[in-house]
């Protein structure tokens, strides 16, 4: 496959990953962070950017270091299994985080995107 075409394919692939990394997370969250954000909810934001980098950390690093498409989407759907996982656990022993978000409360937000990129920045380095 020409070079242009492998870097197409990926790009596109990666892209769509953390589409559908956004739809999976927002459905499972018990707050709507879409609408949140439209209203001006910094925490939402901030909480739902952190997780999309937290993913997409992990999604780099498998276009780095696999050898070849399918091991790509391999990492990528452990990557996407694990960020759900995490924010499961986080929200269940802080508990709360409900109430805090939809409270627009920018210290919980930070809070909760920041363990979704720690998580990211680990997860991605497990993959190299």
């Amino acid at each position: 496959m020409p070079a242009i075409l492998a870097y197409l394919l990926h790009l596109a692939t990666a892209v769509v990953l953390v589409m559908i990394f956004f739809v999976i997370y927002t459905r499972l969250t018990p707050y709507d962070e879409v609408t949140l954000i439209r209203g001006g909810n910094h925490a939402a934001a901030l909480s739902l950017g952190g997780t999309l980098i937290g993913f997409s950390l992990p999604i780099a690093s498998a276009l780095l270091h696999t050898p070849d498409y399918y091991n790509f989407l391999g990492w990528a759907g452990g990557a996407m299994l694990i960020q759900v996982m995490v924010f499961h656990v986080t929200t269940r022993l802080l508990k709360m985080s409900k109430e805090q978000i939809e409270a627009d409360n920018s210290a919980f937000g930070v809070l909760l995107a920041s363990i979704s990129i720690a998580i990211g920045l680990v997860n991605a380095g497990s993959i190299s």
